[in-house]
């Protein structure tokens, strides 16, 4: 395979991707929310959207990739209120934090990072357009998108107007014309955080936050809009009618990419059921790059089962692919990717598929073939693994303690003392599930078993 295809959302097909602009792919996706951690949710969006980004860095000269931050919010100012500061230093820990986060699984960073609350005078000039156009109107404060004057509205989630009625869990609030009517600007009271307006002292609604960054940094049209499918309705869908309608003549995105949701031991993760997993916490159990590649491991248009026993399994492939690169040290990435990956990757990033050229690849690397080996770095690069050298990869999460007894063991084989040298390497192995390897000149090597 020689093209790039991918599904679309919008058109509900897969079909070949065709850049607006070969020389420079823009592409933009739905940052955090900042008020908390990200759960492990969170990065099934980021690391696949990451590896699309990689794919097409390899394809064409320049790639634009936006990734917002949502920096005021409803459930930021209740974070304020309660600890009594302003959104600013809510925000500050968790933007913080998601960096270092997608940071440990290897995620590249965007070119652009736009925050909503720098964009305020952006939201505001589109809420004029979709004023003018007769799209939106102001009542008591707010300034509400209506639905009715958009005649495609529902069409990109597929929705009929009484499910969209209540798929967006609407207020019917007095002010509205109609129920579906979804709110672009909203008034703040003294003790919330607002902006001037001409409609008064007040804050951006959700939705309106990415029409204004993207169309700043990306323009009317772009190439590629991605996420998790929880935001094809409300989010995208009127995300994608107010950009449309404030720019008369556009479509916005050419191609919705959307990744479906995970679950956790089988279920959907919910803080009720004791399963919601804060990312932060999952990578203090296992190295960033197996938390990664079990979130490759199934198609990112399938639901993944995210478990221990999931995450033992992918840090065991990965052990057998560094050890596929051991047996041939020194050896640089070959300039191509291998068909083996690159072919499934290109049929709308099959990573389970590039994964299975992966452990082809392993096979021959095993067996004595270098070639292999520097082909498995290639894929490598655009998968986002093989980050470390097997040895940082198998000494990973060993503690000061098991080193300090495969120093007592080396000094043991000095002094000639070899039982008790076996003594520790058997410590070693059945109390902390270490193996260690002896090298030449009194060296050694330590990996987990």
């Amino acid at each position: 395979m020689t093209h790039l295809t991918l599904y679309n959302t919008r058109t509900r097909a897969k079909a070949p991707f065709v850049p607006l602009d070969p020389a420079n792919v823009r592409a933009y996706l739905c940052g955090p929310t900042v008020y908390d951690r990200a759960h492990i949710g969170n990065a099934r969006n980021v690391v696949i959207f990451d590896v699309l980004i990689r794919l097409l860095r390899r394809l064409y000269p320049n790639v634009t990739y936006v990734r917002n931050i949502t920096d005021v919010d409803d459930k930021i100012n209740v974070r304020a209120k309660e600890r009594g500061v302003s959104i600013e230093e809510v925000t500050q820990g968790p933007i913080r934090w998601y960096h270092e986060d997608m940071g440990a699984l290897y995620t590249l960073p965007p070119d652009i990072e736009p925050r909503a609350t720098a964009h305020i005078g952006e939201i505001i000039a589109i809420i004029e357009k979709l004023i003018l156009n007769g799209h939106a109107y102001a009542a008591e404060g707010h300034v509400l998108f209506s639905v009715a004057s958009d005649p495609d509205y529902g069409k990109f989630s597929g929705r009929t107007p009484d499910e969209l009625i209540a798929g967006a869990r609407v207020d019917v609030a007095p002010y509205k014309r109609e129920a579906g009517d979804f709110v672009l600007w909203k008034p703040s009271t003294p003790d919330l955080p607002g902006w001037e307006s001409p409609w008064g002292r007040g804050r951006p609604g959700w939705h309106i936050e990415c029409s204004a960054m993207s169309h700043k940094h990306l323009g009317e049209n772009f190439d590629i809009h991605g996420g998790g499918d929880d935001l094809i309705f409300p989010h995208h869908e009127n995300e994608l009618a107010q950009s449309c309608c404030a720019f008369p003549g556009s479509h916005y995105a050419n191609v919705w990419v959307h990744n479906r949701m995970l679950l956790v031991n089988g279920e959907k993760m919910s803080k009720s059921l004791g399963n919601f997993l804060v990312l932060h916490e999952v990578l203090e159990k296992a190295p960033g790059e197996a938390v990664r590649f079990m979130l490759m491991r199934a198609h990112y248009r399938q639901t993944l089962d995210f478990s221990d026993a999931g995450l033992i399994e992918a840090r065991k492939e990965l052990d057998r692919f560094y050890r596929a690169l051991e047996a041939h040290p020194g050896t640089v990435a070959a300039k191509m990717v291998p068909e083996e990956v690159m072919d499934p990757l290109l049929d709308d990033l099959n990573t389970p598929g590039a994964i299975a050229g992966l452990h082809a690849l392993a096979d021959q690397a095993i067996a004595g073939d270098a070639e292999a080996a520097a082909e498995m770095r290639a894929a490598g690069q655009v998968l986002g693994l093989f980050n470390m050298t097997p040895e940082e990869w198998f000494a990973g999460g060993i503690d000061e303690a098991v080193k300090t007894l495969a120093e007592g063991r080396m000094a043991a084989r000095k002094a000639k003392d070899f039982a008790e040298s076996d003594r520790i390497r058997d410590l070693l192995l059945k109390e902390h599930g270490v193996i260690i390897e002896d090298g030449p000149g009194g060296t050694y090597k330590l990996r987990k078993a």
